[in-house]
């Protein structure tokens, strides 16, 4: 995305101080939100003793978010923010880390990973994932490519889960 259209939706969305913050609260309640229903899985799993499908749903994520973290320190690269030079509309100053977007990757990773079990929980996820990821664009913290290969990425690697129905 262009510099020009970072401005015009920065200039958009910051003309009431309230927006960017609503949207900020939206963003990090659909985070809170992932994680509450993933650990509810998780606990509905353990009662109903399916051990497997437990293992897998810590395993897959965990192992591809370190895996991932890696990938983002190695390539480094740059925010809008930091190559446009505006603020972005929520509190953010890290610099680089944004290829792929981490928020992004963790929200479809446990969506589709939860989704090889329980379809409706799982695409009740990736959705909101879809959400994550255009508040993550339009606040000014990742490009576009960040936050799709993120969800691209998450995708692939919570396809991992089907192993553990396997064994």
């Amino acid at each position: 995305m262009k510099k020009e259209t970072y401005e015009k939706i920065i200039g958009l969305l910051g003309r009431k101080k309230a927006v960017p913050i609503v949207i900020d609260i939206f963003g990090k309640i659909l985070t809170v939100l992932t994680a509450f229903l993933y650990f509810v899985e998780i606990g509905w799993l353990v009662v109903s003793r399916e051990y497997k499908l437990v293992a897998g749903l810590i395993i897959v994520p965990a192992l591809f978010f370190v895996l991932l973290s890696k990938l983002r320190e190695k390539i480094n690269a740059k925010r809008p923010y930091e190559l446009y030079g505006f603020k972005p509309l929520i509190k953010k100053d890290t610099n680089g880390l944004s290829f792929p977007s981490r928020h992004v990757f963790s929200i479809f990773v446990i969506g589709g990973s939860i989704w090889v079990i329980n379809k409706i929980l799982g695409t009740i996820i990736l959705i909101m994932g879809l959400f994550l990821a255009i508040i993550r664009v339009i606040m000014g913290v990742h490009f576009p490519k960040d936050v799709i290969a993120g969800a691209v990425i998450g995708c692939v690697c919570s396809m991992a889960m089907f192993i553990f129905l396997l064994l």
